[in-house]
């Protein structure tokens, strides 16, 4: 059995910004380790309800939010001028976690957009965490920003939902989520994106930090090829790297989600306990 509260903290430029924030927690036993997820472009927290109870299931308390422009935080709606406010923002709320938590190893949780998000703050933070781990991750590069930012006019058009995954029950979910964004990039977005996507290239490696990454081979959003460039230039001696054959772009959402997240407990688990063992 897993109990959620949810609640708004501070965010944005000044704190200026009202971000929507979760948390999720085992009833059965004391959690072992602390998770944070971090969401990906145009979506919400609360798409990760299952995540969420699957990784308390696993052993961890859960805590995640909306980032500023997303589902019900403040903000013009999936604009973002510098991402590195966004790093901010969810530094916030890892610092509001540790204080109810504060002797829990930390394991990172970012999908898509969330996955550069998360893999800056390991750069900026490296002493908070246990453990990364990327889902899917624009990172490297990211073909499909730099075509659209090279058009005169970028498309009003909303992403392919079924490109999220195999399950047409996603696709429909999705669409008729009132949260998700269902309209086109915005400028501003795709430049503070690329300019993010350099600044973790140009602040190099992970040094001590445990990375698994997870995708889909047939993902169409953020093709494996872009990512693995960046994963190979940023990832530390210690990376897992599992590509799920078939899958697409959300692969916590994937038919095979229940083989994906035990992944993604294993590594956390082994993660933790070499943490703790570290003292």
């Amino acid at each position: 059995m897993v109990t959620s509260r949810e609640w708004h903290l501070a965010g944005g430029s000044g704190g200026a910004e009202r971000l929507y924030a979760r948390a999720w927690a085992p009833q059965s036993a004391a959690p072992a380790w602390l998770a944070v997820l971090v969401h990906g472009y145009g979506e919400h927290i609360g798409r990760y309800e299952h995540t969420a109870a699957a990784l308390c299931e696993g052993g961890a308390v859960v805590y995640g939010l909306d980032h500023r422009g997303h589902g019900r935080s403040s903000g013009e709606r999936v604009l973002v001028d510098d991402f590195d406010g966004v790093v901010e923002d969810l530094h916030r709320l890892v610092t509001q976690a540790r204080t109810a938590y504060s002797t829990l190893p930390l394991v990172l949780v970012g999908h898509s957009m969330g996955g550069m998000i998360a893999a800056r703050y390991a750069q900026q933070h490296p002493e908070q965490l246990a453990g990364l781990v990327l889902s899917g991750p624009v990172l490297g590069r990211w073909s499909a920003a730099r075509e659209l930012l090279a058009a005169d006019e970028i498309p009003d058009a909303p992403l392919d939902a079924s490109a999220l995954s195999r399950d047409p029950q996603v696709a429909a979910d999705y669409t008729a989520d009132d949260l998700v964004w269902h309209g086109g990039f915005k400028r501003g977005l795709l430049e503070a994106l690329v300019t993010e996507l350099e600044r973790i290239a140009e602040h190099g490696r992970l040094t001590a930090t445990p990375l698994l990454w997870v995708h889909g081979s047939e993902d169409a959003v953020v093709p494996v090829s872009d990512s693995r460039v960046g994963v190979e230039e940023f990832a530390g001696d210690d990376v897992t790297v599992r590509i799920f054959p078939g899958a697409r772009h959300e692969v916590f959402n994937e038919t095979n989600r229940d083989e994906v997240l035990e992944e993604v407990v294993r590594f956390a688990r082994r993660c933790a306990a070499a943490h703790l063992a570290r003292g």
